[in-house]
């Protein structure tokens, strides 16, 4: 799948000279890809004046092939039980300090309807590894969500699993299906996992050709950046999703870029390799050019400057009002442990502003995976250009519905700003007419409109 020796190399690599920056920029600008090699030209910038144009061009090619929207979700916690022994991480099986817990599906109905409350549409649940929660209790929570609650879509953040088993969840309706690598160098990854099931690197790298094969069309990949070498991963990651539309025809469906946090019970007291804000915004850039098709997605254990810094140079998904430990938005549970802390504790209404006080459009759209516009045919829609004009059309809607059943705290303004300026840089005048209609259906009380 990957040749480590090679990605090491270009990792550790001289600096780029101008001359191949530029060759990379001109290829990037396409909005077509990159491969390894040209990847690794822009992750070693140093250049004040060439990461200035590096994060133009990812913000030109996010903006022409998804529009200026970001799409919103929340992550839900399902269970912390964990037999899995990672370093950093606070779900740990570390035998003493760790306050378990597991949702009955009537209480993750109750966390979902505490979303949905806020106006969220999509929700990612997450679990750890235990047998006891293996996938049967996954698809009895994903299908008490789906039948008890307004959410409309449901990924999965879970352990890897064979065949039958993805098979299965994917029945049930989970839309995408995401498993982290968390570092792709197999020496760090041996040390940070000492013991479990995780400790296998070969049945966690391969679980997204058993997804795809099973059925899955959207699968989410990404690093834990601060274990390793952020080069190396960030290439490794690269090589992963082109191994994935080498074999199936699609890229990653997302590729989330999540930073160590501290975390209760970690046994590490800091990153070994810290990742800066400045390379963050590098790493993002470059996922952008490199994969243009995937979801660039930023958890909230980011700053909300850096967040904000980061819609506009390729990131296109973020997590709002997140809790990390299960049971934590209906009754606000606080004595489950939490898998990381986080940086941005702002609700979903604070994070829409704030988003739309940066020019861009909040979108809380669930249409693609409703519609089949997943796997393969996304990828090439997305290449092609012909997505922008529904994601920026579904943003709105979805953003219309919003400030008709959940805005509070005079942000109805803003948004129809926002809506209005959506409308007005559709240049496809059928979609326009089309938008406009549909919007009017929103007004007179019809809900869940969408192209």
């Amino acid at each position: 799948m990957m040749d480590g020796e090679k990605i090491e190399a270009l990792s550790k690599g001289p600096a780029a000279s101008e001359i191949t920056v530029k060759g990379a920029l001109e290829k990037a600008a396409l909005g077509k890809g990159l491969d390894i090699e040209e990847a690794s030209v822009l992750l070693n910038i140093e250049d004040a004046v060439q990461l200035a144009e590096l994060y133009k061009k990812a913000g030109e090619v996010k903006e022409r092939l998804f529009g200026r929207r970001v799409v919103l979700f929340a992550p839900l916690y399902l269970s912390n039980y964990c037999t899995n022994g990672c370093v950093y991480c606070g779900f740990r099986n570390a035998g003493t300090g760790v306050s378990r817990k597991a949702l009955t599906p009537g209480e993750v109905v109750s966390e979902a309807s505490a979303l949905e409350e806020m106006g969220f549409k999509r929700v990612l649940l997450v679990t750890g590894e235990d047998p006891r929660y293996g996938v049967d209790y996954i698809i009895s929570c994903v299908r008490a969500v789906y039948e008890k609650t307004g959410i409309r879509v449901v990924h999965l953040n879970a352990p890897p699993m064979d065949v039958t088993a993805l098979k299965e969840l994917k029945a049930s309706g989970v839309a995408v299906y995401q498993v982290f690598q968390e570092t792709y160098h197999r020496p760090t990854y041996d040390r940070m996992h000492p013991f479990g099931r995780k400790r296998d690197y070969p049945w966690r790298l391969g679980v997204m050709d058993r997804a795809l094969s099973a059925g899955f069309k959207d699968v989410g990949i990404g690093v834990l950046l601060g274990l390793y070498d952020f080069r190396f991963d960030c290439l490794s990651t690269i090589a992963h999703s082109a191994h994935l539309y080498e074999k199936f025809g699609t890229h990653a469906h997302t590729i989330s870029v999540p930073r160590l946090r501290p975390a209760a019970g970690s046994m590490l007291e800091s990153a070994p390799h810290p990742v800066t804000d400045e390379e963050m915004k590098k790493i993002t850039a470059v996922f952008r050019l490199s994969v243009p098709t995937a979801g660039v997605v930023v958890s909230t254990r980011e700053s909300p400057a850096l967040r904000s810094a980061l819609i506009h140079i390729g990131a296109t998904q973020l997590s709002a009002a997140s809790k990390t430990n299960p049971g934590g938005y209906a009754k606000g549970e606080t004595s489950a442990t939490e898998q990381f802390s986080t940086d941005d504790h702002r609700g979903l209404e604070a994070v829409m502003r704030s988003v739309m006080e940066e020019g861009l459009v909040p979108s809380l759209c669930t249409s693609c995976y409703r519609t089949g516009r997943t796997g393969a045919e996304f990828t090439e829609r997305t290449i092609s250009g012909s997505m922008e004009k529904f994601c920026s059309a579904n943003a709105a809607l979805t953003l219309k519905e919003y400030s008709r059943d959940y805005a509070k705290n005079g942000i109805t303004g803003l948004i129809e700003g926002a809506v209005k300026r959506s409308v007005d840089e559709i240049k496809d005048p059928k979609m326009k007419k089309a938008l406009l209609e549909k919007l009017k259906e929103l007004e007179k009380g019809k809900r869940d409109v969408f192209f």
